[in-house]
């Protein structure tokens, strides 16, 4: 008799299946939200690296502006020196190009109002007109102006 009502304990004990179903959903659906919150933080990772990266761009090239002269600066861009208002930018040199730098220049004597844009590569094949004139809407990632004065 007393081995018989362990044995009906013995059956007893452990999970039904539908138990362990439910507690295999409430864990995969707990699982899923992780992996979206991981994906999320991933992807918002990559986008304040791709605008660190692009505002260093911008603010390397107007420090290199700041150290034309008057007449240098009025001549900008000087091929002869190797410099371009419209880049493309090759960061890791793998030869895919990483941004597109587009520097804007306007004289107002006696200084120079300078504006520097920096777009991902998804902006090569638009025309340097279009981007400069709507900006925002063609994913900017970097746009420092600054006024040079001598």
């Amino acid at each position: 008799m007393i081995q018989r009502m362990r044995r009906k304990r013995a059956g007893r004990k452990g999970f039904s299946l539908i138990e362990v179903l439910i507690g295999v959903f409430l864990v995969a659906v707990a699982v899923v939200g992780l992996v979206q919150l991981f994906m999320m933080s991933i992807m918002n990772t990559a986008r304040a690296n791709e605008i660190a990266n692009a505002t260093f761009l911008a603010q390397q090239e107007i420090d290199y502006l700041r150290t034309l002269t008057l007449n240098e600066i009025a001549a900008f861009p000087n091929a002869t020196r190797g410099e371009s208002d419209d880049q493309t930018l090759d960061l890791n040199a793998d030869g895919t190009p990483d941004y597109r730098r587009i520097t804007v220049i306007t004289n107002q004597n006696p200084s120079f109002q300078v504006e520097v844009l920096v777009f991902p590569p998804s902006q090569f094949g638009l025309s340097r007109d279009t981007l400069v004139a709507a900006p925002e809407s063609h994913r900017v990632r970097a746009r420092l102006a600054t006024t040079i004065t001598r």
